[in-house]
C-alpha cells in the first residue's frame, strides 16, 4: 500500500517532518520496484537519513 498525504507507516511517526517525507517518497519508490512493504519501509528511512547526512543544507528542522 503506498503512502500519501500524511498517511504513512507507524515507525516513521515519530521522525522529523522533512525525513519523514523522504522516507515515504524513497519507501513509495521500493515499494513499486518490489512490493515488500517491510522492507520499503526500513529501506526507506535509512536511505532518508543518509540522504540527509548527504545534504544537511536540505534538513528542515521542523516536525
Amino acid at each position: 500500500m503506498p503512502w500519501y498525504n500524511g498517511d504513512y507507516p507507524p515507525s516513521y511517526k515519530n521522525q522529523p517532518k522533512y525525513l519523514r517525507e523522504k522516507a515515504v517518497e524513497i519507501a513509495n519508490e521500493i515499494l513499486k520496484e518490489n512490493g515488500d512493504e517491510s522492507i520499503a519501509i526500513a529501506t526507506g528511512l535509512k536511505q532518508a537519513r543518509q540522504y540527509f547526512e548527504d545534504h544537511p543544507q536540505e534538513r528542515e528542522d521542523t516536525n
